[in-house]
């Protein structure tokens, strides 16, 4: 990652958000300046626009660029689906899914290649689920702190641009859980089939989410408290790699529904802590869409995917590409000898 020593204490990585980099306005300005010479009506590419001028303000130069960007996948086991059953699958798929993914033969690899993006996945103790958090909080502090800690080096210079993505059997559930104690309202509005399970798994995974917050609501004091309660180690890495690609001024593509749970944590503490993210899909957890509201967000993509594991956010990285192609490609009215509007 970048020369920022990652924090030990769930304090220090408070502290950090008092020093967020903000964005460059100059390489915006100089890209909206060259938008208006290009050969288009002014808005008419929509959000690729918007697309490019994020990229510039948060790479800090322009125009912005695409060469290296890379999707980063962290995987981890949760005690609450050893315990609970919320899961249509047993823990055991993560690690097998890990190696699947190792093989080239996950779905995230296939998008990978087409969107010439390179491909890291990150295990955090799959051996050693996190504990149930309708018991216990679902990580001490020591673990939460070093999982996020270990989430902001796989954070490297020279990075374009990067996609978070989880692996974890049971996530769905702690996501459902972080978005619950963060925005309040009922678990039933949060939860979802996540694997798949039927129409009882998501009664079961509301009422697990409702004792879990009975157990904890006292202990709740801020976001990262939050996160230390429900989390996963997987989770907690994806808010420290967030928190690390700002400080590094790297732009981020967010997953689905569980990824943006993690990476409420952050808009929670902050609210311009995730100016430099963008959700790249919209999942079909129904929690996913009144997550997205909350956070006053509209994701690129809209395709009823589930998968998880970065899928959305790969497959988000080629409308960037277009973005950016579109930019700088095109001739100014100028060079084309176009007439501009008066």
């Amino acid at each position: 990652m970048s020369q920022l020593q990652p924090p030990d204490t769930l304090d220090e990585m408070r502290a950090l958000l008092r020093h967020l980099p903000g964005p460059d306005l100059e390489a915006g300005t100089a890209v909206r300046e060259r938008d208006r010479q290009l050969t288009k009506p002014p808005g008419s590419l929509g959000r690729l626009e918007d697309l490019t001028e994020w990229m510039a303000v948060w790479q800090g130069k322009a125009p912005p660029q695409l060469r290296r960007p890379r999707v980063a996948v962290f995987a981890g086991n949760h005690g609450v689906a050893v315990a609970q059953g919320v899961s249509a699958y047993p823990v055991a798929v993560t690690a097998q899914m890990v190696q699947n993914f190792v093989a080239g033969g996950a779905a995230v690899n296939q998008l990978c290649q087409v969107a010439d993006s390179d491909l890291r996945v990150y295990e955090l103790d799959l051996d050693r689920p996190t504990a149930d958090f309708t018991i216990a909080p679902a990580m001490t502090e020591a673990d939460c702190a070093r999982a996020m800690a270990y989430g902001m080096m796989a954070v490297e210079p020279g990075l374009d641009l990067l996609c978070l993505g989880e692996m974890g059997i049971g996530n769905t559930t702690s996501g459902a859980a972080l978005a619950t104690a963060l925005f309040g309202g009922d678990p039933a509005d949060w939860v979802g089939p996540g694997t798949g399970v039927d129409a009882a798994g998501v009664r079961r995974k509301a009422e697990v989410v409702a004792q879990g917050l009975a157990v904890h609501r006292a202990a709740l004091t801020d976001p990262f408290e939050i996160l230390r309660h429900f989390g996963g180690l997987e989770l907690a890495a994806i808010v420290g790699a967030v928190l690390a690609a700002r400080m590094a001024r790297i732009p981020v593509l967010l997953d689905g529904y569980t990824c943006t749970a993690a990476a409420a944590v952050l808009w929670a503490a902050d609210r311009h802590a995730l100016d430099h993210c963008q959700i790249a899909h919209v999942s079909a957890e129904p929690g996913h869409r009144r997550l997205l509201d909350k956070l006053g967000r509209t994701a690129l993509l809209d395709l009823g995917m589930r998968l998880g594991e970065g899928s959305g956010a790969a497959l988000a990285i080629g409308l960037v590409r277009g973005a950016l192609a579109c930019h700088e490609g095109m001739a100014t009215f100028a060079q084309a000898g176009v007439s501009n509007k008066d």
